[in-house]
């Protein structure tokens, strides 16, 4: 009797791993707003148009992965604000990049939030190399085979 192939388990991934945290649009633009110093619920979710069950269920989700801090801002009402933690500061290259994909390859006309460097210029984020500081370029990456 043949036997059934066996079931390949799915890619053990990094970026799997990050999407079960911050992998749905509300997530995102969550921690969009904290980016831009939006704090408080009434904000985000004006900011955002996150439906409120859903919102408080993402914060709550991203608190609880440390990506955000809450802290209570008022006794009577109970009313919290929300910041970005280290590892939610650390998703702003991923925000930047995907902001600047966005704008190329979605969205037509002008963007609707531009940034400016210290240096006096426009930001653009880019990916580089930390080894040899090269931009990344189509077809510079290879699949490690122990991946």
């Amino acid at each position: 009797m043949p036997t059934a192939p066996a079931e390949k388990a799915p890619r053990d991934c990094t970026i799997a791993d990050a999407l079960e945290v911050v992998g749905d649009r509300w997530s995102l633009l969550v921690v969009r707003e904290l980016f831009y110093a939006q704090r408080r619920f009434t904000e985000i979710a004006r900011n955002t148009g996150a439906p409120r069950d859903i919102l408080a269920t993402r914060l709550r989700k991203l608190v609880e992965h440390g990506v955000i801090a809450r802290e209570q801002y008022s006794r009577r009402p109970q009313r919290y604000e929300y910041r970005l933690t280290e590892a939610g500061r650390a998703l702003s290259p991923v925000l930047l990049t995907l902001k600047r994909w966005g704008h190329e390859y979605v969205r037509d006309g002008e963007d609707p939030v531009r940034f400016d460097h210290s240096c006096g210029h426009e930001f653009m984020a880019e990916v580089h190399c930390t080894a040899c500081g090269d931009a990344l370029e189509p077809g510079q990456l290879t699949l490690d085979p122990k991946g």
